[in-house]
């Protein structure tokens, strides 16, 4: 088992980047293993399999707009990704703007895939987004 060079761990991240701004769940699920688990937190059971990661995937699409991800350090350990980052999106049902500021870590298999991710956040309403036009029509 080959472990991760610096640039395997950006790369990776640029590629969770990308799905997570554009919304696109096909993208997302490029990332992962069909038996994968996400936790997205540490005191929740995780998603487990690629339906269940699917469905937050499809929760994001569903409900952000005009998301922002940036890594602000990004570390390679064996065959681990951790990285600090800072997000911000717009629910999409009530024009919120949410803020983000989380520490995920990404265990990959031989072939570059995530069999299980971790990610401890917290979020902050930060005010509204006057772009966009809640669902509801509020």
């Amino acid at each position: 088992m080959a472990e991760l060079t610096p640039g395997d761990a950006q790369d990776f991240v640029e590629r969770y980047k990308r799905a997570w701004e554009r919304r696109d769940p096909d993208l997302a699920m490029e990332l992962y293993r069909d038996d994968a688990e996400v936790r997205l937190d540490p005191f929740a059971e995780p998603a487990q399999g690629s339906n269940a990661i699917r469905a937050i995937w499809n929760d994001v699409a569903a409900t952000q707009d005009h998301v922002e991800f940036d890594a602000e350090r990004v570390w390679a350990v064996g065959r681990t990704i951790l990285t600090s980052w800072h997000a911000a999106f717009t629910r999409r049902s009530n024009a919120e703007r949410v803020r983000i500021r989380g520490f995920s870590t990404f265990e990959l298999d031989d072939a570059g895939l995530v069999q299980r991710a971790k990610q401890w956040a917290q979020s902050l309403v930060v005010g509204r987004d006057a772009t966009l036009k809640p669902e509801g029509g509020e």
